[in-house]
């Protein structure tokens, strides 16, 4: 298969579905609106939605209505971006090749744009008018799974370890825990909300979350490796942020080949979790290459 021009329909897809999620940029109060849609809509690859929308597609389920609860995990992605680069937090000026938003509109309006998105998430998860699709009891167990990987047990808790290990030593299992919370913990949640949604069996949730977090795990590898070998253009923020914030990673622990290396060598047991899948599961195949392969 294709996988950019998959990853290209479904972008488009979850796009749409985040155009009228989100209010207007001229909803009063302007100023929030505009800055969470600055961002919303800065050219994200919409990694995670599409992973919850082949997660389902795994399993033989229609997506429809799987779009809004997808699109919360967008939401709750660019909320954890924009919190990223503030100045208290990882200081960085740029993102997806623009300004961040902090930058664009300040601090104070930057830190209530990303709550508006973590708090709308929450607003379209329960929404009765978006959700119908999805049973009561499914709904909360999606509802859990992404609240669980959005807090102090996911990503708030990697990022929290991850400011905590600046300029320090730190073991493996630290760096490890870094990455499979901070990056990891949502990836694993998306392709488990597609897995919930498409009402998975006890054997193919636990293969679907197994991809979920070693396909979480390759996504920050290569991220590490990219903050070292990519340029501003390709990446569309500052090259070597990582090692100018003393960060340790895994091309520092390992260096580059190795780490090369452990990036491929985790992609490829994310596909062999897989082996019980049909052709279906293809565009999962195709993503976990496509993680470590991508240039940003």
């Amino acid at each position: 298969m294709d996988i950019q021009s998959y990853l290209s329909q479904k972008k488009s897809i979850v796009d749409k579905t985040l155009y009228k999620l989100v209010p207007s940029a001229k909803m009063f109060p302007t100023s929030v609106h505009e800055a969470m849609r600055y961002s919303l809509f800065a050219g994200g690859k919409r990694v995670r939605p599409i992973l919850a929308i082949a997660a389902a597609e795994a399993l033989g389920s229609k997506t429809s209505g799987l779009l809004p609860l997808a699109g919360s995990l967008e939401l709750i992605h660019t909320y954890s971006l924009i919190h990223d680069d503030l100045p208290a937090m990882d200081d960085d000026d740029l993102r997806r090749g623009r300004p961040t938003c902090h930058k664009v509109y300040g601090e104070a309006v930057a830190i209530l744009a990303g709550d508006g998105l973590l708090n709308m998430a929450f607003e379209v998860l329960s929404d009765p008018g978006g959700t119908e699709a999805v049973s009561a009891k499914r709904l909360l167990a999606i509802i859990k799974e992404i609240s669980t990987a959005s807090g102090v047990f996911g990503m708030v808790g990697g990022q929290v370890v991850d400011m905590e290990s600046e300029g320090r030593e730190v073991d493996l299992p630290t760096l490890e825990y870094i990455h499979t919370h901070k990056t990891g913990a949502l990836i694993r949640a998306s392709v488990r909300v597609g897995a919930i949604y498409a009402k998975a069996g006890k054997r193919q949730l636990s293969a679907l979350t197994r991809y979920g977090e070693l396909a979480g795990l390759a996504f920050q590898i290569a991220d590490d490796i990219l903050d070292l070998t990519g340029t501003q253009e390709e990446l569309g923020k500052d090259a070597g942020s990582d090692l100018k914030k003393d960060k340790k990673t895994f091309p520092s622990f390992y260096g580059l080949a190795e780490s090369r290396r452990r990036a491929y060598e985790v992609a490829a047991k994310a596909i062999d979790s897989l082996q019980g899948f049909g052709r279906a599961a293809d565009p999962l195949r195709e993503l976990a290459e496509y993680i470590v392969n991508r240039v940003n």
